[in-house]
């Protein structure tokens, strides 16, 4: 892995919005983490023009300061590379992100962090897109922060039933992924790296199949899925707009979601558009398939 360097971190605090991020407390912690969700995407518009950047957290703080986002590997990964550059101390952990709240294993496709300090241990994730705006404390209850979380103690297990020791799940209700369980044994960026190339170019995976951005403020979650953008405000207000060209779908991700363009080419954008259009029809057909067959 590369060397982060100080004109690494300028700009990636430049990029969030911080200007004096102050020394270590659990006050600057909550602050430059809701300015990172805030300010930063979840997104895989690399990873669908074919060309997925690697997870090394250098490149990750070099990404964000230069206008993009990514996924949990590198938007994690380069947060903790930011709160190391700041004298913080952090624990990465290898966890999973589950469709079924009842699932107990760690996967690890998602990579989660605890923060140690004031004494106390924290739970950080700006890698979900739609996960909680600030830090929680690492310990068991339920916290609200516009939504409502809780985080539980859990014995994990990997995914063939073993036990993989104590663990913590956070749980959260109205999301695609309503559980995420991590282990409490620290991991090594290293340990991330299958789960990324799979999840990164495997056709199967759903970062290949489906163009995604989100975006957590206070007011609430955006989400682009392909050409659908919807926004889930605090109090449970949901609005949906179907983008219907290039010019709007490429305006909504750089206004509603702060990811510059300056490296999409016109031939990558137009790409891109056909990759999104074309799914966005076959997710059509999809819905009206059954319809039809009930009308028949």
């Amino acid at each position: 892995m590369t060397t982060v360097t100080r004109d690494d971190l300028t700009g990636y605090l430049r990029r969030i919005g911080v200007a004096d991020p102050g020394s270590p407390s659990v006050e600057g912690l909550y602050a430059l983490a809701r300015a990172h969700v805030e300010r930063v995407p979840f997104e895989n518009l690399d990873i669908q023009l074919g060309r997925p950047p690697g997870i090394d957290p250098a490149l990750s703080v070099r990404r964000i300061a230069a206008g993009h986002g990514g996924y949990c590997f590198h938007l994690n990964g380069a947060f903790a590379a930011l709160l190391e550059g700041l004298g913080y101390d952090v624990t990465r952990h290898l966890g999973g992100m589950h469709a079924d709240p009842e699932a107990r294993d760690a996967g690890g496709d998602h990579l989660a962090l605890t923060v140690r300090v004031g004494g106390r241990e924290h739970f950080v994730d700006v890698g979900m897109g739609d996960g909680p705006l600030e830090p929680l404390p690492l310990r068991a209850g339920a916290y609200e922060q516009g939504f409502a979380y809780r985080l539980e103690p859990l014995a994990v297990t990997w995914d063939e039933g073993a036990s993989e020791g104590d663990g913590w799940s956070l749980r959260r209700d109205g999301v695609p992924t309503p559980r995420m369980n991590f282990r409490s044994a620290p991991a090594s960026m290293a340990g991330f790296e299958p789960a990324h190339r799979w999840l990164s170019t495997a056709e199967e995976s759903p970062f290949r199949q489906s163009f995604v951005m989100l975006r957590r403020t206070g007011r609430g979650i955006d989400r682009l899925h392909g050409r659908m953008l919807i926004h889930t405000a605090v109090d449970g207000a949901r609005t949906v707009r179907e983008l219907t060209g290039a010019d709007e779908f490429y305006g909504a991700v750089e206004e509603v979601f702060g990811r510059a363009l300056d490296d999409v080419t016109p031939e990558d954008r137009a790409a891109l558009w056909d990759r999104v259009t074309r799914a966005h029809e076959a997710w059509r057909a999809a819905q009206a398939a059954p319809a039809a067959a009930a009308a028949g």
